[in-house]
């Protein structure tokens, strides 16, 4: 994409070399576990069969979808669109998202999974954005700290566009783009 409305802010290369240093580190935490290594669809689904191809491990891989947004806008009411299938009692649980800011999304499924029994929950988290924190959520693994505005590439979307970009563009003006 040719567009003088956004910037780049992580290169493809930049990415994939943080991404094996997530997994590497994963690798060494899980070692003798087959975590249940969790999708949060649809923003993290890049960064998630990225890291993925890297963990050295057996594990289990599984997807979930939540909402809080209606007719185009957020209500703050969390919807859970699609569950994991997976009984994850006694399991360890690795939650892969793709943007952590006000934390609500992750609190509320993190509750949710809890009511499962896993033996452990985790997250590791593409971008963090800890300036925008609501509630008192913390990523265990983090790819990036931004403190960029609104962010597109690599499985963030604007309007449901601009995912598949193989970096992370902050977008200057989405009048434009």
């Amino acid at each position: 994409m040719d567009n003088k409305y956004i910037k780049v802010v992580l290169s493809e290369r930049t990415i994939q070399k943080r991404v094996k240093q997530l997994a590497k580190q994963i690798t060494l935490d899980y070692a003798g576990k087959t975590p249940v290594i969790i999708c949060m669809l649809k923003g993290a689904v890049y960064f998630f069969t990225d890291l993925v191809k890297n963990i050295d491990l057996p594990l289990t891989i599984e997807f979930a979808r939540l909402s809080s947004y209606k007719n185009g806008t957020t209500s703050g009411d969390m919807e859970l669109v699609a569950d994991i299938k997976e009984k994850i009692e006694g399991k360890d649980v690795l939650i892969v998202e793709d943007i952590v800011d006000s934390g609500k999304t992750l609190a509320y499924f993190i509750d949710m999974l809890k009511k499962k029994n896993p033996a452990s929950v985790k997250i590791c988290a593409f971008l963090d954005k800890m300036e925008r924190r609501e509630v008192n959520i913390k990523s265990d693994y983090v790819g990036f700290d931004i403190d960029c505005g609104f962010v597109i590439g690599y499985g963030m979307d604007y309007a449901e566009k601009y995912r598949e970009l193989p970096y992370l563009a902050e977008v200057l003006d989405p009048t434009k783009i």
